[in-house]
């Protein structure tokens, strides 16, 4: 019995991890792309043209999210995976052209495409969700957190390595690579991934995706945290997605490309080489603490306690970077990012746990679809409202960490309410706060 639930979780977590390579590899590489392929529109425009190719990953997972979730929980988790992987293949490979082209249409393409085929994270957590009993969720999820987590932590020393010379133009190469690891995450998935879906679950009729948004807000032992996650979800990808600006502009402005020890053919003192260390340094954060600190401690202090705990750092990092100006000390930057990075981490699988324990058996896809579906909406919305408030010039750029705190703190009030409202309905003996 232990083999077969940890056999699925353990393909699942390096199925995901491998795949969510590409992704780290090619995150830290868009907004300097866009700068690149974009330099003759104005500022404002610029900036906002950036916020929506970051966000339109986002919005076809929030479109497609519940979708696979709902298919999957008909036919499968197994074949829904291969489709996405399959699919990344193919997008990635794309945007390896339009990096190369210098094509802004193909690039949305290329986006849109992986956000679709990448909506099948939920899917992914269904997985764990079917392979562990209620009182293992978090722990379980964790696991999605650490895969999260090696993808931002190899994937941008992939991209770093990858740069075929110095200097910051767009390369062909990153997302060749993307491409080439989801190939390997599809074949391990397609040798190895067994089907998790319990047999003998009577499953609802219904497919339109609206039902399962209904259902999942019209309970308050998912609607709540389902809302928190959107908060917390949206101001951490507001400051996330100006993470590579802001590094650029701040904390790297003296870099110069053309000066400096080169290894492995890059430069590291290359602005673009120093942004993807800095996204890996994020990278082996979240690594570190979902696996080493909010695995273990998740079930001793309950799930509502590490969303509290989580919250709380991710205001104290964001109001250290804005009121302290962080970029214009490195240490200071790390702190920061080390604290931001510690408090998504333990909201991120305490709030999918407490979605999953409370989803009917019959919609478990479908909830952890909408879950996901609302974290995507949250980076629809987030890269536009960092992007659109961060400032063109020199220590200007405090207004979007402002503004996620004040998001953070609505999360913060609405994580107080949401103990009463477990309480009422927790179907596992566990306690869901400390």
């Amino acid at each position: 019995m232990l083999a077969r639930t940890r056999g699925p979780m353990l393909v699942a977590f390096l199925t995901v991890a491998i795949d969510l390579l590409g992704f780290g590899l090619v995150l830290p590489l868009l907004p300097v792309y866009a700068d690149r392929i974009l330099p003759l529109f104005p500022t404002l425009t610029r900036n906002l043209l950036i916020g929506l190719l970051m966000a339109s990953f986002s919005a076809m997972q929030f479109l497609f999210a519940p979708m696979w979730g709902r298919i999957s929980d008909r036919i499968g988790r197994r074949p829904i995976l291969l489709v996405g992987l399959l699919g990344s293949v193919v997008f990635y490979s794309l945007f390896a052209l339009a990096s190369a082209w210098k094509s802004v249409v193909l690039l949305f393409v290329a986006r849109i495409g992986a956000g679709i085929c990448g909506a099948t994270i939920g899917t992914a957590q269904a997985v764990i969700a079917d392979s562990t009993p209620p009182e293992q969720r978090a722990a379980g999820m964790a696991l999605v957190g650490m895969a999260f987590g090696i993808g931002f932590t190899i994937g941008p020393m992939l991209g770093a390595i990858s740069l075929a010379r110095e200097g910051d133009e767009p390369s062909i190469v990153p997302g060749l690579l993307a491409a080439t690891l989801s190939f390997a995450a599809l074949l391990l998935a397609w040798f190895v991934l067994p089907e998790t879906r319990r047999e003998g679950v009577s499953v609802a009729r219904s497919w339109w995706p609206a039902e399962g948004w209904r259902i999942a807000l019209a309970s308050k032992a998912t609607a709540f945290p389902i809302c928190t996650f959107f908060l917390v979800t949206l101001a951490f990808a507001s400051f996330e997605s100006i993470l590579a600006r802001y590094a650029q502009d701040e904390i790297f402005a003296d870099s110069q490309a053309s000066v400096g020890p080169v290894v492995l053919g890059v430069s590291l003192t290359s602005r673009q080489t120093r942004i993807c260390l800095l996204f890996a340094y994020v990278g082996v954060i979240l690594m570190l603490v979902q696996g080493l600190v909010v695995r273990p401690l998740v079930a001793r202090v309950g799930e509502v306690v590490m969303v509290r705990t989580g919250i709380g750092l991710l205001m104290t990092a964001l109001l250290l970077m804005a009121t302290w100006q962080a970029g214009t000390s490195l240490p200071l930057t790390l702190v920061a990012l080390a604290l931001a990075v510690s408090g998504f981490a333990c909201c991120t699988p305490a709030l999918q746990s407490l979605v999953s324990r409370h989803a009917p058996p019959d919609r478990q896809g479908q909830i952890l679809g909408v879950n996901q579906s609302a974290a995507s909406l949250s980076r629809i919305l987030g890269p536009v409202l960092g992007n659109s408030l961060y400032g063109p010039k020199h220590g200007s750029h405090q207004l979007p960490y402002y503004a996620a705190t004040a998001l953070l703190l609505l999360a913060f009030l609405l994580s107080l309410a949401m103990r009463s409202a477990l309480a009422a309905t927790i179907p596992d003996k566990p306690p869901v706060s400390g």
